[in-house]
């Protein structure tokens, strides 16, 4: 059996003039009803006549262009118009005289070019018809009559032209937030990056250059070489997990795997970064909560972010990393006792810095990164836990 939403997918698939034709298709046959005859729009005081041979062709042009009001509106108005006008002056009073105002609604919300050359073209147009009923009526009806039924059509017109304004108000405000969706992504995607590759890439190229000083030395040598591999690897790990992240679609050897850092990853960060040749103290009191969540990554990303600073601009100098996990919050801190040496190090933008503070800030916390009385450089982090990913 099908079912209404089935009905309903199947009905919007078809051509928009196939899914209009049904409407003038009921004002036309609703025309010949003995019931209905006679009870359409009347303007002029014209007696009522019965059909005669000219009776079909009339009300086929009043209803059915009805198919493409949509479609071509100026066309549909234009016909429909033609129709009521002979309606009119022939006196059937048909219920498809009812089309006019359906006719003028759509063209009001679908007609895109010249808009106001159609109104005023329509609007010349009804002049003659009024003073031709006029003079072929019984003197009934008043200027005032016609007047009231102009402005009935142009009430009809104006909600056309409201439903178009909605409407393209609406698309406007999709593709603001499409847009302003995307940009958030490509901030959100370019932090990341920021997080995974700068923190390896500088531990990187700081034990490469104290490679080349080691020349004479080929155990330690060997040790800063292998650091350097066991660097490389952890960045293509990360960074397969933040391509996890972006498109979590399974294949072989991958996985969506967690958003949060395993246990242990601030220690093995520290460690990866005594290794480039910065001396670390390392202090971690309590362990992260079962509902830190999203607090647990951004504090391993303050973290990451303010050792990868040490070691561009404080290279060699002593920088202390606590992290305290409480029961509502996760405090961090990270400091460095002087400005150190950064000569064989990249500089940098402040990106990282300025996407932590975002990064606290939309979990409700507190960020600073200032420089400390010494000369050197403390960054601070409170941050709510509870955020579950």
């Amino acid at each position: 059996m099908i079912s209404p939403r089935q009905l309903s997918g199947w009905w919007h698939r078809l051509d928009v003039r196939v899914r209009d034709l049904p409407l003038g298709l009921l004002l036309l046959a609703g025309s010949f009803l003995p019931a209905l005859h006679g009870k359409g729009t009347e303007v002029g005081e014209l007696p009522t006549r019965p059909f005669d041979a000219w009776a079909l062709l009339v009300l086929g042009l009043e209803s059915l262009p009805l198919a493409v009001r949509r479609r071509w509106p100026a066309g549909c108005l234009a016909l429909v118009s033609l129709g009521f006008a002979v309606d009119q002056l022939r006196g059937y009073h048909a219920v498809a005289g009812t089309a006019l105002p359906l006719a003028l609604i759509s063209t009001g919300a679908h007609l895109e070019g010249r808009r106001r050359a159609a109104a005023l073209l329509f609007s010349a147009a009804y002049v003659p018809l009024a003073v031709a009923l006029y003079r072929l009526g019984s003197g009934g009806e008043s200027a005032t009559g016609f007047v009231t039924f102009y402005l009935v059509l142009v009430l009809a017109w104006g909600a056309g032209a409201w439903l178009r304004a909605n409407r393209l108000a609406e698309a406007e405000h999709r593709l603001r937030v499409a847009e302003d969706t995307r940009t958030a992504e490509r901030t959100r995607i370019a932090r990341e990056l920021h997080d995974v590759v700068t923190h390896h890439v500088t531990a990187m190229v700081v034990q490469a250059e104290a490679a080349r000083y080691l020349t004479a030395a080929p155990d330690r040598l060997d040790g800063t070489l292998a650091a350097v591999g066991d660097t490389g690897r952890r960045a293509i790990a990360d960074l397969r997990h933040l391509l996890d992240l972006l498109d979590p679609t399974p294949g072989p050897g991958r996985g969506t795997g967690p958003r949060t850092p395993p246990a242990g990853r601030l220690l093995t960060l520290v460690e990866q970064t005594r290794r480039a040749g910065q001396p670390v103290e390392f202090t971690e009191e309590g362990t992260p909560g079962p509902s830190a969540g999203s607090a647990d990554l951004v504090a391993y990303r303050v973290v990451q972010e303010a050792l990868t600073n040490a070691l561009k601009y404080a290279h060699g100098v002593r920088t202390s990393v606590r992290v305290r996990h409480g029961e509502k919050e996760i405090t961090v801190e990270v400091g460095t006792d002087g400005s150190g040496s950064a000569a064989a190090s990249p500089g940098g933008g402040g990106r990282g810095l300025a996407g932590l503070r975002e990064r606290v800030t939309v979990l409700g916390g507190e960020f600073s990164a200032e420089p400390a009385t010494d000369g050197g450089f403390t960054v601070r982090a409170r941050i709510p836990a509870g955020n579950p990913t």
